[in-house]
């Protein structure tokens, strides 16, 4: 499984490809196969995300996981503070992350 992530160009925050837009909970994230690249260039030229790129991860009950640590932590959010961490599909999360 591929999935594409960037970060969104006004907030900053990761976001993660679902097949027709942006989310920033990672368990929404769409398998984009061999298409994330180009996907990536389109949605960076179409200005609604920076820096994306294609990372492996793996299918769950839950959603997909990303392989790498670094992605985890980027789906996740910070590991010192376990308080300020993004809930997957929490609904009291609002657009902002303080």
């Amino acid at each position: 499984m591929k999935l594409l992530t960037g970060n969104d160009l006004a907030s900053g925050d990761v976001v993660w490809w679902t097949g027709r837009d942006w989310s920033r909970h990672v368990e929404d994230a769409a398998d984009v196969a061999d298409g994330g690249e180009s996907i990536g260039r389109a949605e960076e030229g179409a200005r609604r995300v920076t820096g994306p790129y294609v990372i492996d991860a793996a299918a769950t009950p839950q959603g997909p996981r990303p392989a790498h640590i670094k992605d985890r932590i980027r789906a996740l959010g910070p590991t010192v503070r376990p308080d300020l961490t993004l809930k997957p599909a929490d609904p009291s999360v609002g657009d902002w992350i303080i």
